[in-house]
């Protein structure tokens, strides 16, 4: 709907197209008052009459050239005034005019331009010419004013409602783009999330099948051997087993959204990683934890990462390495808990460049790192072995 008909109270079928209909409805409606009187007028001229006419034709176009169209029936109306052949009680084109023309006008200098004229030439011609009273005179000046104010208005509650509905549809928009955003978050934090599960997942199955795998292999040969030794290798790979049990029936339940939060096992931490050393110690592997300085408090994702270091990075000496010793040491600094784990292994040709091309262990590792904050690294040792180091900030750390 075109900005200009909005503010006349006009019923909305009778604002539609152009708005031909509704000013000839008031072209109509002006002429009764014009020309009905010229039935019972004493003196009516053919001049008088194309006066009059021009005060009321003129309005069929006042929407399209409102400056104009007050222009030609201000003329005509002057011509009623003064021929007054009929005259008119009250020039109701002209009011309709100036209505128009403050209400719809489109340049500021012919609205105010107009009334300005209006106003310095209405006294002389009231008082010199048509000799009016002071009542007479101060209707006559009042009127027009009048017409030009309620236009004005009209157009002040025009402006406001637009504005109104400018800023309805900017908040929609606003609305609309906030709601994208909020989806596109949804979605990203659920590719985060299910990027963590799989993770927490390769790192779980990953650990348990090496341990189980390493040690299947070697129970043959330690039946025969050492029978005892066979029996903790056999628990060993049930406590693998069993745990791996536990860890993916907690992911799942929270994949599934099943289980009550408080019924679920607590995620691993840095206080679990002495069970995590003992559990793979029973492997052929040896391993030592050595834990410098004072333990800090960690954010959730950093204590979760520390844990999941180490358990990939013991995974990959029990399954890679051949190795025989391994060592995992915590350092808690000023700022930071530096994570090293060595070992004695030879490692296979997978294990560096898994780190560099895409293995998901090492490769997990690295982004677990970087999404606390941190920095990782891993590569072998000068003589021999293989080294997985990374540092986690106490502060918690937003990466983009």
């Amino acid at each position: 709907m075109s900005d200009r008909f909005r503010g006349f109270g006009l019923p909305t079928r009778l604002r539609a197209g152009d708005g031909r209909l509704v000013d000839v409805l008031v072209a109509a409606a002006v002429a009764v008052p014009v020309f009905v009187p010229l039935a019972t007028a004493p003196e009516v001229t053919p001049l008088g009459v194309a006066f009059n006419l021009g005060t009321v034709v003129p309005l069929v176009w006042r929407r399209r050239a409102p400056f104009a169209i007050a222009l030609v029936v201000a003329c005509f109306a002057m011509g009623v005034s003064l021929h007054d052949r009929p005259g008119q009680a009250l020039q109701y084109g002209a009011l309709v005019a100036i209505y128009t023309l403050a209400a719809l006008g489109r340049h500021r200098w012919q609205r105010w331009g107009f009334i300005g004229v209006l106003v310095a030439t209405i006294p002389p011609g009231a008082l010199l010419i048509k000799k009016n009273d002071a009542g007479e005179f101060m209707f006559t000046l009042l009127l027009p004013m009048t017409a030009f104010l309620l236009g004005t208005l009209a157009r002040t509650a025009r402006e406001r409602s637009n504005a109104l509905l400018e800023r309805s549809a900017q908040l929609e928009r606003e609305r609309e783009a906030l709601e994208r955003e909020r989806e596109a978050e949804a979605a990203r934090a659920a590719a985060e999330e299910r990027a963590r599960i799989a993770r927490d997942m390769h790192d779980v199955l990953a650990h348990a099948v090496s341990i189980m795998v390493v040690q299947a292999e070697a129970g043959p040969v330690v039946v025969r051997t050492d029978p005892e030794q066979a029996e903790r290798v056999f628990d060993a790979i049930g406590d693998a087993g069993r745990d791996a049990m536990a860890q993916l029936r907690r992911m799942l339940g929270i994949l599934k959204e099943e289980q009550d939060h408080g019924e679920r096992a607590p995620q691993p931490t840095i206080g679990t990683l002495p069970g995590l050393v003992e559990h793979v110690d029973r492997t052929q592997v040896h391993v030592r934890l050595a834990v410098e300085g004072v333990a800090r408090d960690l954010p959730s994702d950093a204590d979760l990462a520390a844990y999941r270091i180490v358990q990939e990075a013991l995974t990959n000496t029990v399954k890679h390495a051949n190795a025989r010793v391994a060592e995992v040491r915590l350092r808690w600094t000023d700022h930071e808990l530096e994570i090293t784990v060595t070992d004695d292994g030879q490692g296979h040709d997978e294990r560096d460049p898994g780190w560099r091309r895409g293995g998901d262990g090492l490769i997990g590792i690295r982004e677990r790192v970087v999404a606390c904050g941190g920095t990782a690294e891993a590569g072998p040792l000068p003589d021999g072995g293989f080294r997985v180091f990374a540092r986690l900030p106490y502060a918690a750390t937003v990466v983009a």
